[in-house]
């Protein structure tokens, strides 16, 4: 069976326009390619589990966890790096750096 189309003249007319065969949309069934696909083969992941799949195990955002405090900046003097022993006994100390300013600074108090 044809497929619907226009009369042999119009086509000539079309044709001759165009420039070339006019293909007509993806219409006919036979004429359109397998929608058929292979499954795909993903490795099993956090969320592939049907059950025991909670969402608060696998939310990245709980995972952060408060800033540790690594170094404390007195006004004092340097700055304090902290270590697992002790404040005071493991405790290094680091010159403290001024900004660098041009000239003189003039304090207003």
């Amino acid at each position: 069976m044809p497929y619907r189309d226009v009369s042999p003249f119009f086509r000539l007319v079309r044709q001759t326009l165009l420039g070339r065969t006019h293909t007509p949309a993806l219409r006919q069934a036979d004429k359109v390619g397998c929608r058929s696909q292979p499954p795909p083969s993903l490795p099993k992941g956090v969320s592939s589990s049907l059950s025991a799949n909670y969402y608060y195990m696998r939310d990245g955002r709980r995972a952060v966890e408060p800033e540790e405090v690594v170094a404390i900046n007195s006004s004092s003097g340097p700055t304090v790096l902290l270590s697992d022993e002790s404040d005071a006994a493991g405790a290094v100390t680091i010159a403290a750096k001024t900004p660098k300013v041009p000239g003189v600074v003039h304090h207003f108090d």
